[in-house]
């Protein structure tokens, strides 16, 4: 089996505690478009104050960029990006369809994408996948496969952080449900 590559897409509140914790136990790559951020996560500048100083200095495995490229080397993606609200009160799903194109451009046969932003139900397998499948020329749950992980951080929370709180993960087939699993179980 090839080892596992993560890359957490998405450095926000629940990306980087999520990197920090992947990192810690598999070759993980931060990625976040925001340079700025980048390059206050490499001086251990956290605004969001999510994730505590040992953690971060455990999480000997994981690097952090704003380079698309570097992304390329995973096999495993998760996508953490925002997903706010528009004045109608409809969730703006721009972030996260951006981040699946960006994932797309540097996929490759067999990986598997999660998505653990906030959406409505049949985004995952609808919107998303397909912003993967025109960006990619690969076709979801033959060439690649999805899962999804609610995110369910609680900003500012420190006694329910992720280490302490349940996980749920789901995937398209039984197989990514058991490699979803035995990830997620590790941190």
């Amino acid at each position: 089996m090839k080892e596992t590559v993560m890359a957490i897409v998405g450095l926000g509140y629940v990306g980087y505690p999520l990197a920090v914790a992947f990192g810690q136990h598999y070759k993980t790559i931060g990625f976040d478009i925001n340079s700025t951020r980048i390059s206050e996560l490499k001086q251990q500048i956290d605004h969001t104050n999510e994730s505590d100083v040992e953690s971060v200095e455990n999480a000997v495995n994981l690097t952090l960029t704003n380079e698309i490229d570097a992304i390329a080397k995973a096999n495993v993606y998760i996508v953490t990006t925002a997903t706010p609200i528009d004045n109608a009160l409809k969730p703006d799903l721009t972030t996260v369809l951006k981040a699946a194109c960006t994932v797309g451009t540097v996929l490759s046969l067999n990986d598997i994408i999660v998505l653990e932003s906030t959406v409505f139900p049949g985004v995952t397998e609808g919107e998303f996948a397909s912003v993967i499948e025109k960006a990619s020329g690969l076709t979801a749950n033959i060439d690649f496969q999805l899962g999804y992980s609610p995110e369910r951080i609680n900003p500012g929370d420190e006694l329910h952080r992720l280490q302490h709180i349940v996980k749920v993960v789901s995937a398209t087939n039984p197989s990514t449900l058991e490699t979803l699993y035995r990830l997620y179980n590790r941190i």
